[in-house]
C-alpha cells in the first residue's frame, strides 16, 4: 500500500500498541502479537509506534520492546516512568524517542501529566544520559506553563500535551468547558513551540474529537492507541488507522 509522503511540517501519527498486549495477556498466550500490530500500523500509514513498558508489565513486556526494536522500520517511542530500571532498559535498547510519564500501580491508565516543575533537578539528571545516548526525550505534561517552562529548562526536546481532560469533557457533554480546555491546549502548544520544544499531544483521542487538536499548528505529532485498538475490532486495524490519518490530514488542511 502506498501512502503520501510526509513533509517536515506534516502532522505525524504515532500508534500506541499497548492494548494489543493487554488482550494477549488476558489469556496468557502469544496472541495477539504486538509486533504484528506494529507492522500493520506501519503499513497503514503510522509514522511511529508507541509502547509503554510499565513497572508492573501489565501489557507491554520486555520481550515486546526487543521485538519492536528489531522488527519495525519506523521510530519507536518508548514510554516509561522515570525509574532507574527504565533508564537502564532505554540505554540498552536506545530507541528513537523516550517519553517520560507519571505512573501509579493502581491507575487504569496514565492519569494527568508529569510534575516536571516539582521534580526538576532529579529529572534533569535522569534525562542527561538518555540525551547523550541519542534519544529524543519527551515530557508528558499538562498545558500548565510552569510544566512547559521546566521541561525546556531541563533539556527535553519534546513535550506531549495531555489531552485527556479535553476528551473527557467532550464525551460527558460539557462543550463549553471542553472549548476552554482546547483553548488552553492551544496556548500551551504555542508557548512550548516558542521555547524551541517540539509539541506532541495525546490521550483519549477519537474520531469525534481529534480534528480540533490536529488543527493546532504547533502540534507535530499525535499519539493514539486505545481508541484505535478498540475500533480495530469493528473495522480492522489498518482501516481504523487510515481513517484516523484521513481525519488528521483533513484538519490540517
Amino acid at each position: 500500500m502506498t501512502h503520501p509522503t510526509r513533509t517536515q511540517s506534516s502532522l505525524r501519527l504515532g500508534v500506541n500498541i499497548d492494548h494489543v498486549a493487554t488482550v494477549r495477556n488476558a489469556r496468557g498466550s502469544a496472541w495477539p502479537d504486538p509486533l504484528r500490530a506494529a507492522l500493520l500500523a506501519e503499513a497503514s500509514g503510522a509514522d511511529g509506534i508507541t509502547a509503554h513498558l510499565r513497572e508492573d508489565r501489565r501489557h507491554i513486556r520486555d520481550a515486546d520492546i526487543e521485538a519492536l526494536m528489531a522488527g519495525i522500520s519506523i521510530p519507536l517511542n518508548f514510554e516509561c516512568a522515570a525509574t532507574t530500571e527504565m533508564q537502564m532498559i532505554v540505554l540498552r535498547h536506545r530507541p528513537h524517542a523516550v517519553c517520560l510519564v507519571p505512573e501509579k500501580r493502581e491507575e487504569r491508565t496514565t492519569e494527568g501529566g508529569l510534575d516536571v516543575a516539582g521534580d526538576q533537578n532529579r529529572l534533569a539528571d535522569y534525562i542527561a544520559p538518555l540525551r547523550e545516548a541519542g534519544a529524543r526525550v519527551s515530557m508528558f505534561i499538562s498545558h500548565d506553563p510552569r510544566q512547559i517552562d521546566a521541561s525546556a529548562r531541563i533539556g527535553a526536546a519534546v513535550v506531549e500535551l495531555h489531552t485527556g481532560l479535553y476528551s473527557e469533557l467532550l464525551a460527558d457533554g460539557h462543550a463549553e468547558l471542553a472549548d476552554r480546555e482546547l483553548a488552553a491546549l492551544r496556548k500551551g502548544a504555542e508557548h512550548a513551540a516558542s521555547l524551541g520544544l517540539e509539541v506532541h499531544a495525546g490521550h483519549g483521542l477519537t474520531y469525534d474529537n481529534v480534528e480540533p487538536i490536529a488543527a493546532i499548528p504547533e502540534v507535530r505529532e499525535l499519539n493514539i492507541g486505545h481508541f484505535l485498538i478498540g475500533e480495530a475490532i469493528f473495522r480492522g486495524l489498518g482501516p481504523a488507522i487510515e481513517e484516523m490519518r484521513r481525519r488528521m490530514d483533513l484538519a490540517r488542511g
